[in-house]
């Protein structure tokens, strides 16, 4: 199993949303490093969700229900690709970016060293220590 963490503006599309929808067609990825990561993506892979801008915390967690597949947005330009995800549950706690940066098992999360990708692989320490601080 992979881990990932994925990112949404909650003023465009919030866990609320997410959660109200039961599941999202994960799209409009136009970076080719994170679209290689939505393409690595595989069933029932869990994935974190980071609100950035506002609040820049983690919030969620959610799985990948079903694998990568042309994005139907652009059917034209067939190097884009979309997952969907469904969610599994909110953090009891959220957790916030300043808590990550300042955990040292998260020295070297992706959410730290490329923070302008949209979708990050995280290993599976930094999964467990996310989910941990977000059930302290």
């Amino acid at each position: 199993m992979n881990y990932w963490l994925v990112k949404s503006e909650p003023d465009a599309y919030s866990w609320d949303d997410f959660v109200k929808q039961g599941k999202a067609v994960w799209d409009g990825v136009r970076n080719y490093q994170a679209r290689n990561n939505l393409a690595a993506m595989r069933l029932n892979d869990q994935v974190l969700f980071y609100h950035s801008v506002a609040g820049k915390q983690v919030v969620g967690l959610a799985r990948v229900s079903r694998e990568s597949y042309p994005d139907p947005t652009i059917p034209e330009d067939p190097r884009w690709v979309v997952v969907e995800l469904e969610p599994v549950a909110a953090l009891p706690k959220p957790v916030t970016l300043q808590q990550i940066k300042t955990e040292p098992l998260l020295q070297n999360i992706p959410l730290i060293r490329h923070s302008r990708l949209s979708v990050v692989p995280i290993s599976t320490n930094e999964f467990e220590c996310i989910l941990a601080l977000g059930h302290a």
